[in-house]
C-alpha cells in the first residue's frame, strides 16, 4: 500500500498575505475617516479632529510604507501578522480614548482584529490579541475624554452600564473568537484530509498505470529480442564447437530466450480479464492480506461459499488501498489474530475485518473516520511518528465510500474483545462491468 508521510501532510504554519492585512487596514482607515466626517459635519458634535486625523494619518502612512517596501503578495510570518493586528487594536484604542472610551458605540470594533486572527493565525497569538483588546477596553473604562455630544445635554452613562459594555466586549471576544477558530480549524482539517485522500488515490492510480506500461514495454521489446535470438542462433551454427566463442554465443541465445519468456508472461498477465484488469473477490482479499502475513499476527481468511458465482470487480486502487489500510490498522492493534471474512449474494458483497485487540474506545467510536483523529497504543512511538496524523482511517473510509461501499465500525460483544470493521457494497457497484455468467458453486 502507498504510504503518505506524516511530514508531507502535517498542518503547515499559517501564513497570511501582506496584501490581505493591508486591505483590511485601508478599509479601517476609510471607515474611521468617514466616521469622523459624519460626526463632525453631519451631527455637528465637538470632536478633537486634529488628534483623531493624526492617528488615522499615521495608520495610512504605515500602510503606504509597507506597500512600497514589501511585495504585497508575500506571506507574513504569523508573528508579524499578529503585530499588525495588534497595531490596529492600539490605534482603535487611541481613537476611542479621544471620543468617549467605552461610551462610544464603536468600541465593539475591538472584536474585528481578534476574529481575523482566530481565522488565520495560531491560537496562542489569537489569545494574546484577545488579552490586548480586553486590556485596552479595561483602560478605556477609567481613562478617556468625554463622549462627543450636544453641549446643553451631555450624555452621562452610569458605571454599571459601562461595566456591562466592558463585560460584553470581553465575552464577545472570547466566544466569537473561539467559535470562528473552531469552524475554521475543522474546515482546514477537512480540506487537508481530502487533499491527502486525492494524493493517495493518485499514487495508487500511477501504480496501476505501471501495469499497462509494463505490457507496452513487453510488446515493444519483443521484436528486437527475437532478432537477437535468431542472429545468435545462426552465429552459433557457423562457429565450431571447439571455438572459444561457442560458449558465449550459446549463453547469449539462452539469455535472449529467457528474456522472451519473461516478456511473454508479462504480456499474458496484462491481457483482458487478467489480474491487472479484473479480479475475483478472493483474489482481491489475498492481494490485500499478503503484505501483512509476516508481522507476527495470524491472519485468518474465510470466504463463505455462496449459491451464486463469486463477484469479480475491476482492480480498483481505491478498494485495494482502503481495505488494506483497515487491515493494517487491525494488524497493528491485534494481540494475536486478525480475521478477514467475506461473503456475497445476488445483492450484496461484504468484507468484515476483525481483530482481538483492545477495540475502539467508546469516546472515539462515534467519531471514527474523522480526519486527524488518532489514538495509537502506548509504546508505538515509531508508528505514531509516521501515522500520528490520524488520516489513515479517514482516507480509507473516503475512498471506499466513493466506490459505493458502506463502512461501519463496531466492537465485539462482551466477553470477546476487539474491533470489527464491515465494508459492504451493492453487488452492482462492486461489479462495475458486465461479467459472463459462471456456473453456480
Amino acid at each position: 500500500m502507498t504510504d503518505v508521510a506524516a511530514s508531507d501532510l502535517r498542518h503547515p504554519r499559517r501564513y497570511v498575505r501582506l496584501d490581505t492585512i493591508l486591505r483590511l487596514r485601508w478599509l479601517a482607515v476609510l471607515g474611521q475617516l468617514a466616521a469622523i466626517f459624519i460626526v463632525v459635519q453631519g451631527l455637528e458634535f465637538d470632536v478633537p479632529v486634529i488628534p483623531c486625523v493624526a492617528i488615522v494619518g499615521l495608520s495610512a502612512l504605515l500602510n503606504l510604507a509597507l506597500q512600497i517596501a514589501f511585495d504585497p503578495m508575500q506571506r507574513l510570518e504569523p508573528a508579524y501578522a499578529a503585530g499588525l493586528l495588534a497595531l490596529n487594536i492600539v490605534e482603535l484604542a487611541g481613537l476611542l480614548f479621544l471620543t468617549g472610551g467605552l461610551q462610544n458605540p464603536f468600541s465593539f470594533l475591538f472584536l474585528a482584529p481578534v476574529l481575523i486572527s482566530a481565522t488565520a493565525l495560531p491560537i496562542r497569538l489569537t489569545i494574546a490579541l484577545g488579552m490586548l483588546a480586553v486590556a485596552c477596553a479595561s483602560a478605556l473604562v477609567f481613562f478617556h475624554l468625554p463622549l462627543p455630544w450636544e453641549g446643553d445635554e451631555p450624555l452621562v452613562l452610569p458605571p454599571i452600564y459601562l461595566f456591562g459594555v466592558w463585560l460584553s466586549i470581553g465575552v464577545a471576544i472570547g466566544v466569537t473568537s473561539l467559535y470562528a477558530f473552531q469552524v475554521t480549524e475543522d474546515t482546514r482539517k477537512l480540506s487537508d484530509a481530502l487533499a491527502a485522500t486525492e494524493l493517495v488515490l493518485t499514487r495508487e492510480q500511477h501504480l496501476t498505470q505501471l501495469d499497462g506500461l509494463a505490457a507496452a514495454a513487453a510488446h515493444e521489446l519483443g521484436t528486437p529480442l527475437s532478432t537477437i535470438f535468431l542472429i545468435s542462433r545462426e552465429l552459433e551454427k557457423t562457429v565450431p564447437d571447439h571455438s572459444p566463442l561457442a560458449g558465449d554465443l550459446k549463453t547469449l541465445r539462452e539469455q535472449a530466450q529467457r528474456c522472451r519468456d519473461i516478456l511473454s508472461k508479462i504480456t499474458q498477465l496484462s491481457s483482458s480479464g487478467a489480474p491487472f484488469d479484473r479480479m475475483p473477490l478472493s483474489t482481491l482479499i489475498e492481494e490485500v492480506v499478503a503484505p501483512h502475513r509476516d508481522f507476527g499476527v495470524t491472519i485468518k481468511v474465510r470466504i463463505a461459499v455462496a449459491g451464486t458465482r463469486e463477484p469479480v470487480g475491476t482492480r480498483n486502487p481505491a478498494i485495494l488501498y482502503g481495505v488494506g489500510n483497515i487491515l493494517e490498522n487491525a494488524v497493528d492493534f491485534a494481540r494475536a489474530t486478525v480475521e478477514v471474512s467475506a461473503w456475497w449474494n445476488t445483492e450484496t458483497v461484504e468484507i468484515v475485518i476483525s481483530d482481538d485487540g483492545p477495540g475502539i474506545a467508546p469516546d472515539m467510536l462515534k467519531r471514527i473516520g474523522e480526519p486527524y483523529l488518532s489514538r495509537r497504543r502506548n509504546g508505538d512511538e515509531a508508528q505514531s511518528e509516521h501515522h500520528g496524523l490520524g488520516l489513515g482511517v479517514f482516507i480509507a473510509r473516503t475512498l471506499l465510500e466513493r466506490t459505493g461501499a458502506k463502512v461501519s465500525f463496531t466492537n465485539r460483544h462482551f466477553p470477546d474483545h476487539g474491533a470489527v470493521v464491515q465494508v459492504a457494497w451493492p453487488r452492482s457497484r462492486f461489479e462495475t462491468d458486465d461479467i459472463p455468467a459462471e456456473p453456480a458453486a
